[in-house]
């Protein structure tokens, strides 16, 4: 039986990546921060929470207290778990966050990769181990080709782009200096109903769900002329597998090779709970108006434009389709839509029956 060991299990591709790998067959370690409020939702499929503690619904799955910055816990789960395979999720991973937090965005994006890598390193698994980097779209920022490919120039815009890069390049470094089997997965934007509520297709979809069910009036945004390549989640842990089964440790972009805006992931986000959009206006005046009533639902706030912004990213998934037999359109762009908000209007539901008990 293969171990593997997750950090970010708690996100939602680790709680994905988890379900995935159990399929399989394998012994699942997964790394959670310490937290004094629950932060597993995205688990209790896997697991189920007890008065006495945690009871697991699956035996081969096992939880760990630690945090990927501090360097002599890393050490210590690793020389103790012996992994087969490491999945290095964790990250502080919202863009626009990132420029309010640049330093705490460096240590996890940036040092916790090499304190994964060193461990590894030190602990004389190189032969054992291989390491699956999560990276990101965000390198490629200013695109300087469309679409990006393994070979596209990179140039970052945000903080999270750059303390990234220092993920991707120094996993790259010690693969080639150590000959160790570590690569990284290029992922462009992937989405889920178990995205969380900040980012903006969970934003919208949650707002779609609210307004139709009369529990909310607006939905604010920032630039919905921003192009983006959406894949679904649960589609894209299955290439990161993949990737680590590959014979020979390769960097492969993650992406469906399709682009959308944010103006349209609103307009069909809306259109599954039966809201027509209309758009008026420019820029910061636009505004998305309910067809039905008149009424406007949708408007620009410039407090969610990012200080430099990436107009566009569109992903070339031609290596990991051919190299990896990887299907990147398994979940077209309109069903990813259509399952978030399907979610969504299910979680506002059950929020208001909640409410009502109590009132």
């Amino acid at each position: 039986m293969k171990k593997a060991l997750l950090t970010g299990i708690t996100g939602q591709d680790g709680s994905f990546l988890a379900e995935f790998l159990l399929e399989k067959g394998y012994e699942v370690h997964g790394v959670i921060r310490r937290s004094s409020s629950y932060n597993q939702e995205r688990l209790e499929e896997i697991l189920t929470e007890a008065e006495a503690g945690i009871l697991f619904n699956n035996e081969n799955f096992h939880l760990h207290y630690g945090d990927v910055t501090d360097t002599s816990n890393v050490i210590r789960l690793i020389g103790d778990i012996r992994p087969d395979e490491i999945y290095n999720l964790a990250a502080q991973s919202h863009v626009r966050v990132s420029f309010d937090m640049p330093g705490y965005t460096l240590d996890v994006d940036g040092k916790g990769t090499l304190n994964i890598l060193e461990a590894v390193r030190i602990l004389g698994l190189t032969e054992k181990t291989r390491i699956y980097q999560a990276s990101t779209s965000e390198l490629f920022g200013k695109v300087q080709e469309v679409p990006q490919k393994e070979t596209t120039p990179f140039y970052p815009r945000s903080p999270y782009g750059v303390a990234k890069i220092y993920g991707y390049w120094i996993t790259k470094n010690y693969r080639e200096s150590y000959n160790m089997f570590a690569v990284n997965g290029i992922l462009f934007n992937h989405e889920s109903e178990r995205r969380g509520e900040t980012f903006v297709t969970r934003k919208i979809t949650l707002a779609a769900a609210r307004i139709v069910q009369g529990k909310q009036k607006k939905l604010m945004l920032g630039n919905l002329d921003s192009l983006r390549d959406w894949g679904y989640a649960k589609d894209y842990v299955e290439c990161m597998w993949l990737i680590l089964q590959h014979d020979t440790p390769e960097d492969f972009v993650i992406a469906t090779g399709e682009m959308h805006s944010v103006r349209e992931f609103v307009e069909l986000s809306f259109k599954h709970v039966g809201i027509e959009i209309e758009w008026s206006g420019q820029g910061v005046e636009e505004k998305g108006v309910n067809k039905a009533t008149g009424e406007v639902i949708v408007e620009v706030d410039p407090k969610f434009f990012r200080p430099s912004e990436v107009e566009q990213l569109l992903g070339d998934p031609t290596k990991s389709r051919t190299l990896l037999g990887w299907n990147p359109t398994k979940t077209p762009f309109d069903e990813l839509v259509r399952i978030m908000v399907k979610a969504d209007m299910r979680k506002v539901e059950k929020e208001d029956k909640v409410k009502k008990m109590f009132d």
